[in-house]
């Protein structure tokens, strides 16, 4: 197994900037809307919140996460923008001090996880690093929303090389999300790191189809917060080409696709 404490290190850091970002806002800047539908500042830090319960749950009692999602999936197109819409409705102090406190224990619960755990998810068990990977993913992703809605550009870090890892790695369920065959080749990744030095590169150095661009651009697409239009990420041969109209690094249905900019969604 891969030493969790990296991305759990940048999983901290990344959760501290999104809350010095919304840590000041008044009541009503937590009602802005944001780029996902219907959903608010205020459901973007209640989903988090939410989620961290959650993978708690699942690393600490499995038991209790199997009786979740025994019952989530009497409403699985639902029960998720419940949950937001729940804790939304809370005082802002009062959500971003439950944010705070379950993150604080999710990581405690993760770094102190036996060698070779695995956690059950919606999907197949996770590995310790995969979940804290999965959580930075999310917890960016929903970031971009809270930046975007309030106007806020943020500096892209060497973080984002977790995110664009997870991209690479679930191709192949991008297209089973849409009913879909995977290519039987991999591709290559090729991709310009946020410092502008070097190469962050996954596949084969020979894949006769690659993906190029800078790794803001692909992380802002396997995450579906931005319109392929405004990135500047390219794709070499016919199934690589496709395979960016579907990608995501996230579970779940693909969602309402962001609109390029200067058009309404």
């Amino acid at each position: 197994m891969s030493d969790p404490l990296p991305v759990l290190d940048d999983l901290v850091a990344e959760s501290d900037e999104l809350d010095a970002l919304v840590a000041g806002l008044s009541d009503a800047e937590w009602k802005v809307a944001t780029p996902a539908e219907g959903w608010t500042v205020a459901h973007q830090v209640a989903h988090l919140a939410w989620t961290d319960r959650v993978a708690l749950t699942a690393v600490t009692d499995p038991e209790a996460f199997a009786a979740h999602v025994a019952e989530a999936s009497a409403r699985p197109f639902t029960f998720v923008d419940e949950a937001a819409e729940a804790r939304a409705a809370l005082p802002p102090a009062e959500s971003l001090t439950g944010w705070r406190v379950g993150r604080a224990a999710l990581d405690a619960a993760l770094r102190a996880a036996e060698p070779g755990t695995r956690v059950p998810w919606y999907g197949p068990p996770m590995s310790v690093p995969s979940m804290a990977t999965a959580r930075l993913m999310e917890t960016w992703a929903h970031g971009q929303d809270v930046a975007d809605a309030l106007g806020v550009r943020r500096a892209p870090t060497g973080r984002l090389r977790h995110i664009a890892r997870l991209g690479w790695r679930t191709r192949d369920f991008a297209y089973a999300m849409n009913g879909l065959t995977p290519p039987e080749a991999p591709f290559r990744i090729e991709l310009t790191p946020p410092q502008g030095e070097g190469r962050w590169t996954y596949g084969p150095e020979d894949a006769p189809q690659r993906v190029t661009g800078p790794a803001l651009d692909f992380c802002l697409l396997v995450t579906r917060r931005a319109h392929r239009d405004d990135l500047a990420v390219r794709a070499e041969g016919p199934d690589a080409e496709r395979w960016l109209g579907l990608a995501q690094a996230f579970a779940g249905p693909p969602g309402t696709p962001r609109p390029p900019r200067g058009e309404t969604a």
